[in-house]
């Protein structure tokens, strides 16, 4: 697999470079304008606040700046209430064998505190996203996300980043795996993985800027008081 080119060159020269130097633009065209999707958020027990918040705010404010937009929701195992790793009581949407749970065309997989652990041997919790990953238009993860889309097989073959102080730990746990670090996000394909943090606003504004198009990404951004300007990120698009 190559990189786009435009895009690497952007990406080192921000590396590199002062801001003001750049010649480089990174322009991408919308591929769905007008069209509606379904994002579904893995809402696990030890889900952090930032991770899931941020992208589920950027995709539910896109109803008000496009025709179609994203609709979203949180499913979980079961309808039992998430704690989340700040203590917020969450109810679900769904749980995975919900009887009227929506197609799901962007598997959206916060990290949750036991990522790296004990939420990779839950067989039922692999399998689902396994299988509802591998239906999806996209995959999403933030943070330590990227270990339950590794660990169910979404990202074979695809490169990735996570967490930044858990990089090793990735590449340790998927030694197969090709992995970015010092990146915000890294778009392989279908497949969105994050560093997580307050960079989970780019990644989502990055997603809707590549279906929607800059105008909107940019209206989302001000309804969230951020000024969404594709170059001003570090990231990796691969072909």
């Amino acid at each position: 697999m190559r990189k786009i080119a435009v895009v690497s060159i952007v990406l080192f020269s921000l590396c590199s470079q002062p801001k003001k130097e750049q010649t480089e633009k990174v322009t991408i065209e919308p591929i769905a304008t007008g069209k509606s999707f379904n994002a579904a958020f893995l809402m696990i027990d030890g889900v952090y606040n930032s991770e899931l918040m941020a992208p589920y705010d950027i995709f539910q404010h896109t109803i008000f700046h496009t025709e179609g937009g994203i609709n979203v929701f949180t499913v979980n195992e079961t309808m039992d209430t998430v704690t989340t790793f700040e203590g917020l009581k969450l109810i679900p949407h769904y749980s995975f064998d919900s009887p009227d749970l929506p197609k799901i065309d962007i598997l959206v997989v916060p990290s949750a505190e036991h990522n790296m652990s004990s939420d990779l041997q839950n067989e039922v919790l692999i399998n689902w996203v396994s299988e509802i990953g591998g239906k999806a238009d996209y995959v999403m993860s933030l943070c330590d996300g990227a270990f339950v889309l590794a660990k169910a097989g979404l990202v074979k073959g695809k490169e990735s980043t996570t967490f930044p102080t858990d990089i090793n730990k990735y590449r340790e746990a998927f030694s197969d795996l090709t992995v970015h670090e010092d990146v915000s996000f890294v778009h392989h394909s279908d497949l969105l993985t994050s560093a997580g943090g307050a960079k989970s606003y780019d990644v989502a504004l990055y997603l809707v800027h590549h279906l929607y198009g800059e105008q909107v990404a940019k209206g989302v951004g001000r309804g969230l008081v951020i000024d969404w300007d594709l170059n001003d990120y570090d990231f990796i698009i691969v072909e």
